[in-house]
């Protein structure tokens, strides 16, 4: 993907009587899980198919399971390239931990980093990238645990995207939450993320358990430490559309606007400091 300099919200149900009328010109594209949204008919149906139709649209998955040692399930992945060509919607993230065993864990687990893992990893998103006929986009994660790590995230995180030679949705808030949780440094991490592979960005806020145990969320406002990588990606790795996140505690529209236009401040800025140093 090109870099562009677009803000995008993730799209709620009870958003969907206030976007039909209008949609605030901040918000340039929408982002969905596509397992809320495949199986809704009635008016709710219809109202997705309106936004479809007239503004563009992200999918971001929650229970693909790439990580997963059960095998990849081939028939969910056909519904969601159904869903996607259905609704005319060409990017797909996914994020890199796992969420089924024997069984649905309902929650999204750490991939043990480990060379093993990885080939195991980049050899599903090559069979997802195959039903789908779209690029892969992954998804660094937040994690709580690392078991049986034989490397760092940071090198997993790259072991992967260059072994399955996919795409990237840089999450800045997860890189501060680990970086809080697993103490490293956070600005170093976010620039050894390979600029070429970025796709699109995720900010969020999040929750602070103790001064050293962040809990992501998605539930809060952005806090200005992740503001400030934010401003950081852009001047490193240029402007990427760019994802606010907010899935609980949601404000009114002009509250999450205030958001949404700080990162297009950000955006801008970005752009004109790029201008001067060209």
């Amino acid at each position: 993907m090109a870099q562009v300099a677009s803000v995008g919200l993730g799209l709620r149900r009870e958003m969907l009587n206030e976007f039909c009328q209008s949609v605030p010109s901040g918000i340039n594209f929408f982002e969905v899980a596509p397992e809320n949204w495949m199986t809704l008919g009635g008016k709710f149906g219809r109202q997705f198919r309106q936004l479809t139709e007239q503004h563009p649209f992200f999918c971001h998955g929650l229970s693909l399971s790439i990580g997963s040692p059960a095998p990849l399930d081939t028939d969910f992945v056909h519904r969601i390239k159904h869903f996607l060509d259905m609704h005319g919607i060409e990017i797909y993230s996914e994020h890199l931990s796992y969420c089924s065993g024997s069984g649905h864990l309902y929650d999204l687990m750490p991939i043990p980093f480990t060379d093993d893992a990885v080939i195991h990893v980049a050899k599903r998103i090559k069979q997802v990238e195959a039903i789908l006929e779209r690029p892969f986009i992954l998804e660094n994660v937040s994690f709580y645990a690392a078991p049986a790590s034989q490397m760092s995230e940071l090198e997993f995180v790259n072991a992967v995207l260059s072994e399955a030679d996919c795409q990237l949705l840089l999450d800045v808030n997860n890189i501060y939450v680990n970086s809080i949780n697993h103490q490293y440094d956070a600005l170093s991490f976010l620039q050894a993320m390979p600029t070429e592979r970025i796709a699109y960005l995720h900010i969020a806020g999040h929750y602070q358990e103790a001064a050293d145990l962040m809990v992501d969320t998605h539930g809060s406002d952005v806090i200005t430490p992740v503001w400030q990588l934010l401003q950081q990606c852009y001047a490193h790795h240029g402007v990427f559309p760019t994802l606010l996140e907010r899935d609980f505690n949601i404000p009114k529209t002009e509250i999450l606007l205030q958001e949404i236009n700080q990162i297009h401040a950000y955006q801008a800025a970005a752009l004109s400091q790029q201008e001067r140093r060209a």
